[in-house]
């Protein structure tokens, strides 16, 4: 089963392809994202990665969790869910 991670903090001028790049040796990843500001068009600072197993995730998180990129020291836990807006 997927899991989806949280990574905080990052450095703005990490991209989608460096953070992939930051988290495949920790296994098979199904996506990373940074989220970006649709006014700014610049990041914001933070993003998801989803792996395909479980404890893939759980190797990365421990691994990269408060580990210094690009001069920041990033966050990385669970993902949550996504709220319901109705």
């Amino acid at each position: 089963m997927a899991k989806k991670l949280f990574v905080g903090n990052l450095p703005f001028a990490m991209t989608d392809a460096n953070l992939q790049e930051l988290f495949s040796p920790y296994g098979a990843i199904v996506s990373a994202n940074i989220v970006i500001d649709k006014f700014s068009k610049r990041s914001k600072g933070f993003g998801f990665v989803e792996f395909e197993s479980e404890e893939d995730a759980a190797k990365a998180m421990e691994s990269l969790n408060d580990s210094e990129q690009m001069g920041r020291n990033i966050a990385v836990k669970e993902a949550l869910p996504k709220p319901d807006h109705q």
